[in-house]
């Protein structure tokens, strides 16, 4: 590493106080309001360590997916101020882009767990020397030409993979709008005489019933069992990267069906919502959520559409702290209203979402393939 880089040490000495910032594992050095949403350093910033533009940070943080930390290069800000816990640096050599790309790969990890010793980790922070830290070898063609191409490519593949987020959040944003209109009859898909009735969710299902209380264990390749935390938050579905089945006996009142809608009944995900599908499998659902029937003669995936509205999210807010902490009952949920239009109408409005879920799907798959690559190439890059 000294080949390379000298340590940065210069003190915060006129103790600015706009931009003290942290490291993010995803998106670099980004400042503590938009990481913690809130300022969670001193007010005192006289101590921290002052980072220019394009200087480095190593932060000894270990969390999923990063187990000896994360480097990150300081991009966003003309300067920043670092806790003292960070060791930070400046290149001397070398093609920056190039080291940028070379710090995201993880291929430095091999060192950092040579000087690591086992068992040192304290307070979620490696034991990592900073003198040993900066004996660090690394391999890198010192052609900078070379350095200049790879960093140009994975550059270009970035700016991809960020048009392509792109594409799939605005597809997202593009749903929730017209949906909400649509429901809202500010957009109308009928003719305009039709009626829409306004229901409580007892007029549309039944059942409103606790899941089973037990505990997760080893998927037994054929039972799934689905917790609040298997639901994904963005897009409501069955998150079946890492299935697990429920413990003990199976029993079938307990058994998710066709039509049947689960909600988070309690915790900071109180009032998510996910509609079943064939194509998850044969599942069971857990004792925090809450599952209810749709009635013949309601189409579900309409009133499924109700549960992701910006309506329902404040009807949540307002319905999960009535008793002092986040929480929703049976009861509660067998109150909420919305507008029911015509069967007919109904099954248009679930269509048209149904086809736009169908392209997030698609380009959510494409972005996961070039994420994908990405990581492929940055494994076969460096030694």
């Amino acid at each position: 590493m000294s080949d390379f880089a000298e340590r940065v040490t210069r003190k915060n000495s006129n103790n600015e106080t706009d931009l003290p910032l942290t490291i993010s594992s995803k998106d670099g050095l980004v400042d503590q309001i938009s990481y913690f949403n809130k300022t969670v350093a001193s007010k005192d910033m006289s101590g921290y360590y002052l980072l220019r533009k394009g200087e480095y940070a190593y932060n000894k943080s270990y969390s999923v997916g990063y187990d000896f930390g994360s480097i990150k290069r300081l991009d966003r800000y003309p300067m920043g101020a670092l806790s003292t816990l960070y060791i930070c640096f400046a290149l001397k050599k070398h093609d920056t882009d190039f080291i940028k790309v070379y710090f995201d790969s993880l291929k430095w990890y091999k060192e950092i767990y040579m000087i690591s010793a086992e068992g040192a980790r304290n307070h979620g922070l490696l034991n990592v020397p900073t003198d040993e830290f900066f004996a660090t070898k690394h391999y890198l063609p010192e052609n900078t030409a070379e350095q200049r191409k790879i960093a140009d490519f994975l550059i270009a593949l970035d700016r991809r993979i960020d048009a392509q987020q792109s594409l799939v959040d605005n597809l997202k944003k593009y749903k929730r709008g017209l949906i909400s209109e649509i429901l809202n009859q500010k957009i109308r898909i009928t003719h305009e005489d039709e009626k829409w009735e306004e229901v409580s969710l007892s007029a549309v299902a039944d059942g409103f019933e606790y899941g089973m209380n037990a505990a997760a264990t080893i998927f037994d390749g054929v039972h799934k069992y689905i917790r609040i935390t298997d639901i994904d938050d963005d897009s409501h579905t069955y998150i079946d990267s890492a299935p697990v089945s429920p413990a003990g006996v199976l029993e079938g009142k307990y058994r998710v069906r066709e039509n049947d809608i689960l909600f988070a009944r309690t915790g900071a995900s109180v009032g998510k919502s996910y509609l079943y599908q064939a194509s998850d499998g044969d599942m069971y659902f857990a004792g925090f959520l809450i599952r209810i029937h749709v009635i013949d003669g309601v189409d579900s995936g309409y009133v499924f559409l109700n549960t992701l509205t910006e309506e329902y999210n404040r009807w949540v807010a307002l319905e999960s702290t009535r008793s002092g902490q986040p929480g929703i009952n049976a009861e509660q949920y067998r109150r909420y209203r919305f507008k029911l239009p015509p069967l007919e109408t109904q099954k248009q409005i679930s269509a048209i979402a149904q086809k736009i879920d169908a392209q997030i799907k698609r380009e959510s798959q494409c972005l996961r393939l070039l994420q994908k690559q990405k990581d492929g190439f940055l494994q076969q890059l460096f030694i």
